[in-house]
């Protein structure tokens, strides 16, 4: 096995006197798609934020590649290859589709933008359409496939993805699922955190399991999917 691409060792974060993060310790490999599950507030949002820089960490160690990330501000993180497609999408909705997709390459100093929005456009074809439509004007599903490929646009090491089938009607969940499996099986690294967790474990290779700011299990995505416990407490399954 290779060296990750990501490691977070005994990561705390607090908020005011609050512990949100208990020292939790994980890691992803390239080309992987790792999945977090657990319930609302379980601290799985903190989580992504905390590895993208937006917001302080107490203590514990984030590793990028080799390089220890942690002292580096939210958008020297972006420069090194964390892209993080948000919780609720927060595309910029008085921009254009082209213009929020620009705005996912605003780091790059390369002549590549134009033939990724190309590209942009052949994986989200419903984007090429709507261009120049203010993203504002876009439905829920395609406002999260614009916040997807905005992140792609950066031309990411990992992308973190924030439960990407919040406030999502069911055939709009499957869609962004298809896409998410297409994406890591185009070999792109992704950290994905959800409440869906039946969706999560069918699309990823493995999988951690957050309960209240703490880790308390890790396994492949099947192995998880078949735990009496996981499918207890998250997949709806009664013994």
């Amino acid at each position: 096995m290779s060296a990750p691409l990501l490691r977070i060792a005994e990561l705390v974060v607090r908020y005011d006197r609050a512990t949100v993060l208990h020292g939790i310790s994980l890691a992803v490999e390239p080309g992987e798609l790792v999945a977090i599950i657990g319930a609302n507030g379980a601290g799985k949002t903190t989580t992504l934020r905390a590895i993208a820089g937006q917001i302080p960490v107490a203590g514990g160690q984030i590793v990028l590649a080799g390089r220890d990330v942690t002292p580096l501000p939210a958008h020297e993180r972006a420069r090194l290859g964390i892209a993080l497609v948000p919780e609720g999408r927060r595309v910029f909705p008085r921009l254009s589709v082209e213009q929020n997709l620009r705005l996912g390459a605003y780091t790059r100093r390369d002549g590549e933008v134009a033939a990724d929005l190309a590209r942009m456009g052949e994986l989200f074809p419903v984007l090429a359409e709507r261009a120049r439509q203010p993203a504002g004007t876009l439905s829920g599903g395609e406002q999260q496939m614009l916040a997807i490929a905005r992140a792609l646009m950066a031309r990411p090491r990992i992308v973190l993805m924030d439960e990407p089938s919040m406030g999502l009607a069911p055939r709009v969940v499957t869609e962004i699922y298809r896409i998410i499996g297409s994406l890591k099986r185009m070999g792109t690294t992704i950290l994905l955190v959800e409440q869906n967790a039946r969706k999560a474990l069918r699309v990823a290779d493995r999988g951690y399991v957050l309960e209240t700011g703490r880790l308390t299990l890790e396994a492949p995505a099947a192995a998880l999917a078949a735990d009496p416990r996981v499918q207890r407490a998250y997949l709806g399954v009664h013994a």
